[in-house]
């Protein structure tokens, strides 16, 4: 799923570059790369490659995704929820970052507030 997107994304954000010039064409190559990074399971170089997309392109939503998902991949949970919040900040119909969103927003409140099992009452 992830690849239609991707191609489609591009192919938006390289039509940028007629519009907005070189800094439109760094930031899709590195949207690629970074995406690609993900797809290979190289988290780090993931991060590396998406940060600096969204350096150059700090208005694309797809790319604060993507971002989160890799920050996820490295296990850093709360570089990961800022970026999803950025995503949909950025755009509130983008379905994946509010599905990714919601998702990381369930993990952070397991994380803080612990299920209370059977006979655990608190004191």
């Amino acid at each position: 799923m992830r690849c239609g997107a991707e191609t489609l994304v591009t192919g938006v954000l390289l039509s940028g570059v007629l519009l907005l010039g070189c800094a439109t064409l760094t930031g899709a190559d590195l949207f690629q790369s970074g995406t690609a990074a993900l797809d290979a399971g190289d988290g780090v170089r993931a991060v590396r490659d998406l940060e600096a997309a969204a350096r150059h392109l700090p208005e694309a939503s797809e790319i604060q995704n993507h971002l989160g998902l890799a920050y996820e991949s490295i296990g850093d949970e709360a570089a990961a929820l800022r970026a999803f919040q950025e995503a949909v900040a950025l755009d509130c119909d983008n379905q994946p970052a509010q599905h990714n969103l919601a998702l990381a927003l369930r993990r952070e409140e397991r994380r803080v507030s612990p299920a209370v099992g059977p006979g655990d009452r608190g004191s």
